[in-house]
């Protein structure tokens, strides 16, 4: 199942929520979204910096993916970046590949 690292930065409405909720209630809700969509979530963190919140997540495919993240940016609690992740057996299948190519001005 392909895996996804979304990547959410709080607005002003989402902390008083996490404020509210605290940590693991918001993280039982992710695992829980996750799982009605057909995944599961492999790891949650919070974390200082340019994001507050780092989710690695299988899901089925591209358009659930798609899906979550715009739900959740949607609710307007935080805004979502979402990085489809590629394991090594796919980077080893891609380099397998014959691929024809010319670069401009070539």
């Amino acid at each position: 199942m392909p895996k996804y690292l979304f990547q959410a930065s709080y607005t002003r409405e989402g902390l008083q929520g996490l404020l509210s909720e605290g940590g693991t209630q918001r993280r039982e809700a992710v695992e829980s979204m996750a799982a009605a969509l057909g995944g599961s979530v492999e790891a949650f963190y919070y974390a200082f910096g340019d994001y507050d919140l780092y989710v690695i997540a299988e899901l089925p495919d591209d358009a659930t993916a798609t899906a979550a993240s715009l739900v959740v940016g949607a609710s307007g609690a935080g805004s979502v970046k979402t990085t489809v992740l590629i394991g090594p057996e796919t980077v080893d299948e891609a380099t397998a590949k014959a691929v024809s190519y010319r670069p401009p001005a070539s």
